[in-house]
């Protein structure tokens, strides 16, 4: 991955971000894995997930391996810049993180579920930056989809801080807010381990185990309230 210098660990302001662009870059419709459909529409019934857990090629492979994901794919999302390139990116004047999107069955796989492997699978203490990779985009961030999933994912973290601290580790400091825009990355960068066996895929998960799907429920998508037991 490009790695950023230490002058990229602020958000820039909206009105000093790069410009970008009108025109979306051209990825493929299927996906180079599982030959499902990469771009809307998806199919009826599925639901959509976008979380930001650092480097998003080892990241993207988390989740096309997760039993009930349709598809995956990587991606910008939190910055103002449209359609931004991913050298814009790494310059750190965009404000977009490196996020990937997943798509899944909600028959097969939860919500829950899919937060728990977000979790457990990087450091969310860690502000701007995974272990070397130092940066806003590699920022942790869960952009939501509507209230419910806003919901789940803020009980979510308050459930697994617990956890965490007992394990010695700080404050959360994943950003949960609603998806403004997704924009796609790159044709090289999707399913990017697939094509590239040998390519960076850093392990930066703490080991400490989340209790996402076990201990926190939600009745519908209606606004039941969360339990936590």
């Amino acid at each position: 991955m490009w790695f950023t210098g230490s002058s990229k660990l602020s958000l820039p302001d909206p009105a000093n971000a790069l410009p970008g662009r009108a025109e979306a870059v051209e990825v493929p419709e299927r996906h180079f894995v599982n030959g499902a459909r990469l771009i809307p529409p998806y199919p009826a019934g599925s639901q959509v997930a976008h979380v930001a857990l650092g480097c998003f090629w080892g990241a993207e492979k988390l989740f096309w391996e997760k039993p009930g994901v349709i598809v995956t794919a990587v991606g910008y999302a939190g910055g103002p810049t449209p359609n931004p390139t991913y050298r814009e990116v790494c310059s750190g004047k965009t404000g977009h993180a490196e996020v990937v999107r997943i798509v899944f069955d909600p028959k097969l796989v939860s919500y829950e579920s899919i937060l728990a492997t977000f979790w457990e699978n990087h450091n969310p203490t860690q502000g701007m930056r995974q272990g070397n990779d130092t940066g806003t985009q590699y920022r942790s961030a869960i952009y939501t989809a509507d209230n419910a999933q806003g919901r789940i994912a803020e009980a979510s973290r308050d459930a697994y801080q617990p956890r965490l601290a007992t394990a010695g580790y700080g404050a959360i400091t994943t950003s949960i807010v609603p998806l403004a825009e997704f924009y796609f990355a790159e044709e090289y960068h999707q399913q990017y381990l697939a094509k590239n066996p040998r390519g960076y895929c850093p392990d930066h998960s703490t080991g400490v185990a989340c209790p996402v799907g076990l201990g926190v429920t939600s009745a519908s998508d209606s606004d039941s309230a969360i339990k936590i037991v």
